[in-house]
């Protein structure tokens, strides 16, 4: 705990002096909210500099096809979940399975962990589990059309007063 409020303190007095320089650190590890990306590339030598752009080799980089959707020089990402990264794997994010500085896909929002992805393949074929989910079905409906005519209740008897027809208990006042 001491440790933790003389680093505090030590990072007031750092900024304090210098707020450049926590300003710089800050500003080249993250996401630019201002980016956007360039134009789509046309020659081989603007390829070359949009895949050193984004971190990708010139191999595997692929651009979105330039049909007016916006994506500009923006690289076209495989369709992988984040579940089906690894999960042992040192990530610099470890609850988003993210290094510093990858690249994201243009669709992160779509494929981030929150969301429905079949990474994975199913454990029984969907006829297996439709199998299954018609024969639950059919037997709860079952039992509730043979057991219909017995109504469950609760067994109570009427409340005995011991005069009949006298007012036992009241809350008037005379």
């Amino acid at each position: 705990m001491a440790a933790l409020i003389k680093g505090i303190k030590f990072a007031a007095q750092i900024s304090n002096r210098n707020p450049a320089l926590l300003y710089m650190s800050v500003r080249n590890h993250g996401w630019n909210k201002d980016f956007k990306p360039g134009k789509f590339p046309e020659t081989e030598k603007e390829r070359e500099a949009a895949a050193k752009k984004y971190g990708l080799i010139p191999a595997e980089y692929q651009p979105y096809p330039d049909d007016g959707l916006g994506y500009g020089d923006y690289p076209k990402l495989p369709d992988v979940p984040v579940e089906a990264r690894d999960p042992y794997y040192p990530y610099d994010f470890p609850e988003l399975k993210r290094n510093l500085h990858d690249t994201l896909h243009a669709e992160t929002d779509f494929w981030s962990e929150d969301r429905f992805g079949s990474a994975e393949p199913t454990r029984y074929s969907m006829k297996t589990y439709w199998v299954a989910f018609l024969g639950v079905m059919t037997g709860c409906f079952a039992l509730f059309y043979w057991l219909e005519n017995y109504k469950m209740f609760r067994p109570v008897l009427a409340k005995q007063y011991p005069n009949e027809g006298k007012k036992h208990y009241t809350f008037e006042t005379k």
